[in-house]
């Protein structure tokens, strides 16, 4: 029975922060495909710029300077941790082999926590407002007549819904991603931080014999620009599919401008499914020949992106 001693609580924590390493190098890390990371310096980042897609025009005299319509879109950084307890009479006992694979796990669990936040926002946008005071996904997002936000307003929708009962339908997502900013943001504080509290002087460990190892995580996820993304409430067929790519890329920025969206292909443009969709977006856009040997004009039109992160939360009976 080993005596616990600081150089025995050091090896250990080294021995955890590698099984943590472990965990969180096997995590698959969708959300960037998805997102564009912010760093984060205060409480809370006040994204007032969205909502205006930068142009160029002719320099003719002086430079034109148009004010950028302040929408005051705030994200405000949360703070997450994850703790596991190592008691005191493991270390004693020499048995410790039970933690490794907790620790990868909690390696993989702050790994993935990103794609938790985003894909998780992704799927309340029907009932999550984004810059514009709208709902992420719907049916009257304001489009100004100005490049400068006035002169009155269109309504244009980013949402295509069945004819029956869409609440009932899984929905799918299109995506655009050939920009610099993607349609969410991943915005973050600090880095995962893995700390220990080992001291046989704190409360904890005096008390309940056990220490404490845990992740400390600040960050938060909110919203880019609507237009590049579509979502759809109803089945996942090549006639929606062919509606929802279309929509996309019939939008305009205010003043009228095309956007451009959804012109990328497979580079940039995204599919995104939960799990329960996987085949059948496979058949829709990674099978080249269909129907017996025609070919399939969405081929390639878009990358799947599998998410199990979308799936509906199991409701207890």
């Amino acid at each position: 029975m080993p005596i616990v001693t600081d150089s025995i609580l050091s090896g250990l924590r080294t021995g955890f922060n590698a099984a943590y390493k472990r965990g969180a190098g096997r995590a698959p890390g969708h959300w960037q495909k998805v997102a564009t990371r912010i760093p984060s310096t205060s409480a809370s980042n006040t994204y007032g710029w969205l909502g205006q897609f930068p142009k160029l025009s002719e320099w003719v005299g002086d430079r034109a300077v148009k004010d950028m319509k302040e929408h005051g879109y705030v994200v405000t950084n949360k703070l997450y941790e994850g703790t596991v307890g190592v008691k005191r009479t493991d270390i004693e006992d020499d048995n410790l082999g039970i933690y490794a694979p907790m620790f990868e796990e909690m390696g993989y669990a702050a790994a993935t926590h990103p794609d938790e936040l985003v894909f998780g926002l992704l799927g309340k946008g029907f009932s999550t407002n984004c810059y514009d005071g709208q709902f992420f996904f719907d049916k009257d997002h304001p489009v100004a007549v100005n490049v400068d936000g006035t002169g009155g307003n269109a309504t244009v929708s980013n949402l295509i819904d069945a004819a029956e009962s869409p609440e009932s339908k899984t929905p799918w997502y299109l995506l655009d991603v050939s920009r610099t900013l993607k349609p969410l943001i991943f915005q973050e504080r600090t880095s995962p931080e893995l700390q220990a509290i080992t001291d046989g002087k704190n409360d904890t460990v005096f008390m309940k014999d056990q220490y404490l190892y845990g992740v400390r995580y600040r960050c938060n996820v909110g919203f880019g620009f609507w237009q590049q993304a579509v979502a759809v409430r109803d089945d996942l067929t090549a006639a929606n599919f062919e509606k929802a790519l279309g929509l996309m890329q019939s939008f305009q920025a205010d003043g009228g401008r095309p956007l451009g969206l959804g012109t990328g292909g497979k580079a940039g443009t995204l599919l995104v499914v939960p799990p329960t969709l996987y085949a059948a977006a496979r058949k829709l856009i990674a099978v080249e020949l269909v129907n017996g040997g025609e070919s399939n004009p969405w081929y390639d039109a878009a990358t799947i992106v599998n998410v199990p992160w979308l799936m509906p939360a199991v409701v207890a009976a």
